[in-house]
């Protein structure tokens, strides 16, 4: 076996997905905010969870709404990513200053992402403190793509140039290198 390092806690397990999460709240208005802590939880029903610390704007906003969206960026829109993570909604309009659009979602509260070409409108179903973050468990209940990038009922992926999250740094994925099963055939 090759020689093994220790590592920084920090990086967990990376590359991570970055989102772009929208939220909402009466009182509040609306937010957009930068995530890199998500993942796919569940199939059947379709479940996502997104990590958000408690001292965030958006914290109360998706505690209290019991909703958020989750909208993926590709590199074309990593400045205004970038952006959403570093601003705060306590300051101003991040969907204003960051130069994106709030979109209607059909079944929630929270906006989608108008420039993102993927968006996932949730309901929370349970959060779960687990230190620095509270975990926004949330069921899928509209999915949104568009249309150019649908075929078949499928998201053709080969076309986005999605941006995953490591060390601190942005990558761009977006080469196709096998498909499930393919070790099988």
């Amino acid at each position: 076996m090759k020689e093994k390092a220790s590592f920084s806690k920090a990086q967990i397990l990376s590359p991570t997905p970055v989102v772009l999460v929208g939220c909402a709240h009466r009182e509040l208005g609306h937010n957009v905010l930068t995530i890199a802590w998500t993942g796919v939880d569940c199939s059947d029903p379709p479940i996502v969870h997104v990590s958000i610390r408690p001292s965030r704007f958006s914290h109360r906003m998706v505690q209290e709404s019991g909703c958020f969206t989750v909208n993926i960026p590709t590199r074309e829109l990593l400045k205004q990513v970038d952006l959403c993570g570093v601003l705060s909604g306590r300051d101003g309009d991040k969907f204003t200053r960051a130069g994106l659009t709030p979109a209607t979602s059909e079944r929630v509260e929270a906006p989608l992402v108008a420039e993102c070409p993927i968006n996932l409108e949730c309901t929370v179903i349970r959060v779960v403190p687990l230190g620095a973050h509270d975990m926004f468990i949330g069921e899928i209940v509209a999915r949104h793509a568009d249309a150019a990038i649908v075929k078949n009922g499928r998201v053709e992926f080969d076309t986005l140039h999605l941006i995953a999250y490591a060390n601190g740094e942005y990558w761009s994925l977006g080469e196709r290198i096998g498909a499930h099963g393919f070790s099988a055939k």
